[in-house]
């Protein structure tokens, strides 16, 4: 029914009726039609989406300014010489929400001089609730995303004759001359060997931890650094109507760009597999029972959700297992608007993702 959502303004008007307007006590309920039942209240039931969240590392790691020189004056010849980026994926989450089913969309027709239940309904249309109290769920939060740490500056610890120096490799001999100097003065202090070592415990740790800041820096200026940080990327997914087995290509994951489009071959496959977990009651041709039904459907529709076993893999490993509900493989039942007349005052909450009673009671 895309003609629901050209039509998405007559909806927020009616949204603003939704708290004060009561429920005809004999409850008519039909399917929406944009421009035609002005008169009533709409609402929308849910279709169910995945939300995926994908926590990665991403770890950059950037050359030394004197990575050419690292083997020749510290003896280390496996040090990057470009930059580069790898991606770790960490964990995946998966949240299920409703949203507005274009193909589930009603229209309570309201009329004067009945007592009878007030809807509210979210700011999509989705209901809430019948003559009850009820809030939209707050959106859970994502995960954090952790900055990389700031880069060392090796030149903030070089001294003035390495500065002055008059080339490229002249500077990377004497920074790792003072490189060799640090060291041995730092081994002097743990030997207790140095003239200043000092003999308070906490004096000793603070020097210690200085003269390894410093050969950091100093040794990053040849090997490099990388910096991680922690990255939440997120998208959407949403299963087909078909109940059956689904087996689908859910993304792509490179060590080398992260999460990519689904065409990206560079990519690790990332599968989704959605298999029905419960089987609903089967419905019976009863002639007398379809009879009953129609007298009944002049009330209020909710869904009735499926149950389904989702898991998102690769070929080596799997991320996530879990059950969900899932709307669009449910069923849709109606309350009889018997609950809703001058005789009854009927209650109901509904679960906003799911459009399924949560609690129905009578005072």
């Amino acid at each position: 029914m895309n003609s629901a959502r050209r039509y998405a303004g007559l909806l927020a008007g009616l949204l603003l009726m939704a708290t004060a307007l009561p429920l005809a006590a004999q409850t008519e309920v039909s399917d929406f039609r944009p421009g035609v039942t002005l008169d009533g209240v709409n609402y929308f039931l849910p279709k169910t989406k995945f939300q995926v969240i994908l926590v990665a590392e991403k770890a950059v790691t950037t050359p030394g300014e004197f990575a050419a020189y690292s083997d020749r004056y510290l003896r280390q010849p496996d040090v990057p010489i470009t930059e580069s980026t790898t991606w770790t994926l960490k964990s995946i989450t998966l949240r299920p929400f409703g949203v507005p089913d274009s193909t589930k969309a009603y229209s309570i027709r309201l009329k004067a001089k009945t007592s009878a239940p007030l809807l509210s309904l979210a700011d999509d249309g989705l209901l809430l609730s019948i003559n009850a109290e009820a809030e939209p769920e707050p959106a859970p939060s994502l995960p954090q995303r952790v900055a990389a740490p700031k880069p060392v500056n090796g030149r903030d610890f070089m001294t003035h004759e390495i500065l002055s120096a008059g080339s490229t490799a002249k500077m990377a001999q004497l920074t790792a001359e003072e490189i060799y100097e640090i060291r041995d003065s730092r081994n002097a202090l743990v030997r207790g060997e140095a003239d200043n070592t000092p003999k308070d415990g906490a004096q000793l740790k603070l020097m210690l931890d200085n003269l390894d800041q410093q050969l950091f820096a100093l040794e990053s200026l040849f090997k490099g650094q990388t910096l991680s940080s922690t990255e939440v990327l997120s998208f959407e997914y949403e299963p087909t109507g078909d109940q059956a087995q689904q087996h689908e290509l859910l993304c792509r994951f490179s060590r080398r760009l992260g999460l990519v489009e689904s065409d990206d071959l560079s990519g690790e496959p990332l599968w989704i597999t959605i298999t029905p977990s419960g089987n609903l009651p089967q419905r019976i041709d009863d002639p007398d029972a379809e009879k009953r039904k129609q007298k009944m459907e002049q009330g209020v529709w909710v869904n009735v959700p499926a149950s389904a076993k989702v898991k998102i893999s690769t070929a080596e490993q799997d991320y996530i297992t879990a059950e969900v509900p899932i709307c669009q493989w449910g069923t849709t039942e109606v309350l009889s608007e018997d609950l809703f007349n001058k005789r009854s005052d009927t209650h109901v909450t509904i679960f906003q993702h799911t459009g399924n009673v949560k609690r129905l009671w009578q005072e």
